[in-house]
């Protein structure tokens, strides 16, 4: 019954920000840590970051932790994907997902994350 919807999604320049948002129904929002998945045209989808039910404690992948920042916002049942400086190999759908079996911890593996969205679209070209 975990519904979540991506919205901020779009086609911007190099060198861009976005913020991508997703808003989670069903369930208790704070059973869940919050993930950020992406999946490149042709490519397996990968984890982009992560935070736990507090948001205290976040992942980012190593290679996106000079741009990108993950957040929630419990009051709202949202999570937030700041991206900054934007690059043509960030194209990809972006996904919001639920982890639900421990919520002090970040999964690394995409597979481990139970409940996803439709994803939205980032499109990075000049």
């Amino acid at each position: 019954q975990v519904q979540l919807v991506e919205s901020g999604g779009r086609s911007v320049p190099p060198g861009a920000s976005l913020k991508l948002s997703c808003v989670v129904s069903g369930g208790t929002f704070t059973d869940y840590v919050m993930g950020w998945v992406r999946q490149a045209p042709g490519k397996a989808r990968e984890l982009v970051a992560s935070i736990i039910w507090s948001g205290d404690n976040t992942f980012v992948k190593r290679s996106l932790r000079d741009r990108f920042t993950i957040s929630r916002d419990n009051d709202k049942n949202m999570v937030f994907l700041q991206m900054n400086g934007l690059k043509p190999e960030d194209t990809a759908v972006y996904y919001c997902a639920v982890y639900s079996r421990d919520v002090r911890i970040c999964p690394k593996v995409v597979s481990d994350y139970d409940y996803w969205g439709r994803g939205t679209q980032v499109t990075v070209s000049p």
